[in-house]
């Protein structure tokens, strides 16, 4: 009976990769090598999550990761088989628990970014600036992340003497920005003690607070503020309270900057493998979530997609990640390596394929009188 089984799950996943150009034991970079027969009923039940641990634990390999996703995420085919029982728990907790609550809050610091200061300061740019690049003028991950951080700070209209507040530091990047290059005083808020202590050590000697400390507790106001990868774990449920603690966080004439990973559509919970082993209780907004928390608070001034430049720069922490795997190896081991590798590239694949966005959202309260101004690039208006 188990070999029947086996051989209908081969047959349907064969079939069902064909689809998107994947062949099974091809010879192509994109083709899946199967190295345990037990890859096809495993994942044939298990779905997103089967192929994942199955990954993981060395069942199949893939030369190009990114490139597969690419191909089975551009088709579709993640409706077809990689929605089993797994994500229907998943959406089940999503919808009777609040997954991002203040108990829940700190998780996410302690089993991801928490991981360890070495794996990050080898595999993100001299500013330690994890999220997406800004590649109009580019040619480095340096210079796209500083790129980056100066499209905020010009959007914000950041002028000497400011307070700043970023909502989801990390390790600093941009208040240490913000702080040297525009004068101003930042608040920086993390649920990371890593991230906080790594924080607090670049930015001795400045006008910078890093407090470890979640959104829902914060007090004080700020002439303007930023959220940069951070409202990915804030969750459905907490959108609005999230948009309140904004709103009265913010002076009269303020701007806010809203920088997030953003989905095509409407969901309430993450990928099943993602969510057990990346992003606990992570969920990515959609154009409608945000336009109904924001709705009588703000006015959306500006919104742009910055979705294509994540593939390259998520392909540049893959690099680097990769280069320095001697050094890290002995700290984190093989299946870290396989887990962390499939996790790079194929989020990769989801940006090349426009599976996943990235928006910057400036909002105000009350609306600019005069009209907003909205900047694209470094030293220019358009």
């Amino acid at each position: 009976m188990r070999k029947i089984f086996r051989n209908v799950a081969e047959s349907y996943l064969g079939r069902m990769l064909q689809q998107a150009d994947i062949a099974i034991n091809g010879e192509r970079p994109w083709d899946v090598t199967v190295c345990d027969p037990r890859f096809f009923e495993t994942v044939f039940a298990g779905g997103s999550l089967a192929l994942g641990e199955s990954y993981m634990r060395g069942w199949w390999e893939c030369q190009a990761l990114n490139q597969f996703f690419f191909r089975l995420l551009q088709q579709g085919l993640d409706r077809s088989c990689c929605r089993k029982i797994p994500e229907l728990f998943a959406k089940a907790r999503a919808l009777l628990l609040n997954r991002q609550s203040r108990r829940r809050a700190f998780q996410i610091g302690e089993r991801h970014y928490d991981a360890g200061n070495d794996l990050f300061e080898l595999m993100l740019d001299d500013h330690m600036t994890y999220s997406c690049g800004y590649w109009r003028n580019a040619e480095t991950l340096d210079q796209a992340q500083e790129a980056k951080l100066d499209l905020i700070c010009r959007k914000l209209n950041l002028q000497p003497g400011m307070r700043l507040l970023d909502i989801g530091c990390g390790w600093g990047s941009l208040v240490l920005y913000a702080a040297r290059h525009y004068g101003v005083e930042a608040v920086g808020l993390t649920v990371s003690e890593e991230q906080a202590q790594f924080a607090r050590k670049r930015c001795e000697g400045l006008p910078v607070d890093i407090r470890l400390q979640d959104y829902r507790d914060l007090d004080g106001t700020f002439d303007a503020i930023a959220s940069v990868g951070m409202f990915e774990h804030v969750g459905y449920k907490n959108y609005r309270t999230f948009m309140d603690v904004a709103e009265r966080s913010l002076r009269p004439g303020g701007l806010f900057l809203l920088h997030t990973i953003g989905s095509n559509k409407s969901v309430h919970t993450c990928d099943p493998w993602f969510d057990k082993y990346i992003f606990p209780n992570g969920m990515l907004p959609s154009i409608r979530q945000i336009g109904r928390a924001i709705e009588s608070r703000f006015i959306m001034e500006d919104w742009q997609n910055l979705g294509v430049d994540y593939e390259k720069t998520v392909l540049s922490w893959y690099n680097n990640f990769e280069k320095n795997w001697e050094r890290l190896g002995q700290k984190y081991g093989e299946p870290f390596y396989r887990m962390w590798r499939y996790y790079l590239l194929s989020i990769a694949g989801g940006f090349r394929a426009r599976y996943i966005q990235v928006w910057q959202i400036v909002l105000a309260p009350q609306g600019n009188a005069a009209g907003y101004q909205s900047v694209r690039c470094p030293h220019c208006l358009d």
